[in-house]
């Protein structure tokens, strides 16, 4: 497996940031994502929906690959009173373990409407080749 998924806890974390934080709380959310291959490559889609292209950092370290982006809450003018308070605010994180058939050296990464898209190239050493099969037999055949 050339990806592994690391949140094991999550929706734990999720339920208890929610049933203790407040609306004004700044807190760390992990954020949904999907993994595909595709060719020769492995294409991760990470949702990060409001995100200002120049808070979202994409980096790869001992072949942890980590996503890290941040939402400001939006300052309330004077006499401004919040009803609702649902979108999420603060840091989100995302840390993906890179297996070695990957080439992290080679990493796209890409933001459009409100999606983070990560391409990584598998490696060369990792792709399916053919291997040529040398004949040692070197008789001549005599036909009648």
């Amino acid at each position: 497996m050339a990806l592994i998924r690391t949140d094991a806890f999550r929706d734990i974390d999720r339920f208890l940031e929610q049933f203790w934080a407040s609306p004004d709380t700044t807190r760390t959310h992990a954020v949904p994502m999907d993994a595909y291959r595709k060719e020769d490559s492995f294409l991760i889609f990470v949702d990060l929906p409001g995100i200002d292209p120049k808070d979202i950092s994409v980096t790869v370290e001992n072949n942890v690959l980590t996503v890290h982006a941040e939402r400001a809450f939006p300052d309330s003018a004077e006499g401004v009173e919040r009803l609702i308070s649902e979108r999420p605010y603060g840091t989100f994180t995302r840390q993906v373990f890179l297996g070695t058939s990957l080439d992290s050296q080679r990493i796209q990464a890409d933001y459009e409407a409100g999606v983070l898209t990560i391409a990584i190239p598998i490696a060369e050493h990792a792709k399916p080749r053919r291997i040529d099969v040398a004949s040692r037999d070197d008789r001549n055949v005599i036909t009648a």
